[in-house]
């Protein structure tokens, strides 16, 4: 049977992925990846102590073996730092699987869009499976699926901020404009907006902060899993036409008279 979607040599079922930041514990990061579902988790490379003793590494916990684990770039601000950070990632992790972050703002943590096209050009030529933290923007998308890379990875709103759907307009002409998964990122903060962009149509839907900072992170990670699934079935069963007025559920001919 075939996966739901493919990315590059990588194929999945599952449409969440989860990250692995904020979270108390490794164990606590393992026990939602599993109650998620989730198929891939990503890592920051910058921020992951590979040489940490036996047991205190991430990857000892939320292993290679039972995940696809997708090394990013996050803390990158400049194409260049991006570029030596994946080829850090590749050679530590032997995948060519890399989440494209190069950050253009500290404070609101968007990407640098044309540092971001820098920086892809050049990995998609070394070989690397390149998924990019992008803006929101039909057009950055477009070029970004032009030039190869497996997916693109618009944010829904600010990193870490839990704001939900902020532009669904723009969302929606991604997915209709871009001929590879549209893979909804950053912003997500609970159940109803992952729902939503599933049901705009997006592929997968990536988070971390809106698990690792619920009050219940377990509960939260099985109600996204649950919520993409309900996303994505409403999403090819085609919601009923929007109406002004009222229609009635029976229909009025032949009622009987009293």
């Amino acid at each position: 049977m075939s996966k739901a979607y493919t990315l590059g040599k990588f194929s999945f079922d599952s449409r969440l992925i989860i990250g692995s930041g904020k979270y108390e514990s490794f164990e606590q990061n393992l026990a939602c990846a599993e109650a998620s579902g989730a198929e891939m988790v990503t890592i920051a490379l910058r921020r992951t102590k590979f040489d940490a003793p036996k047991g205190q590494n991430l990857l000892d916990i939320v292993s290679p073996e039972r995940f696809t684990i997708l090394p990013n770039t996050a803390g990158c601000f400049t194409a260049e730092d991006a570029l030596t950070t994946a080829r850090l990632g590749r050679e530590l992790l032997e995948t060519d699987l890399v989440k494209l972050e190069v950050i253009g703002d500290e404070r609101t943590l968007f990407p640098d869009v044309p540092a971001t096209l820098e920086a892809a050009k050049i990995l998609i030529e070394e070989g690397f499976t390149v998924l990019p933290y992008i803006t929101d923007d039909p057009v950055a998308c477009q070029r970004l699926a032009e030039m190869g890379c497996a997916a693109v990875m618009p944010l829904a709103a600010p990193i870490g901020s839990g704001l939900g759907i902020r532009n669904p307009a723009n969302l929606r002409i991604i997915m209709e404009t871009v001929d590879v998964p549209v893979i909804v990122d950053a912003g997500v903060g609970t159940a109803s907006d992952a729902a939503i962009a599933m049901e705009l149509g997006a592929t997968a839907v990536l988070m971390n902060t809106g698990i690792a900072a619920a009050k219940n992170p377990l509960k939260m990670a099985e109600s996204m899993k649950l919520a993409v699934q309900a996303g994505r079935l409403a999403y090819e069963a085609g919601r009923m036409p929007r109406k002004l007025y009222a229609t009635a559920s029976s229909p009025m001919d032949g009622l009987a008279l009293f």
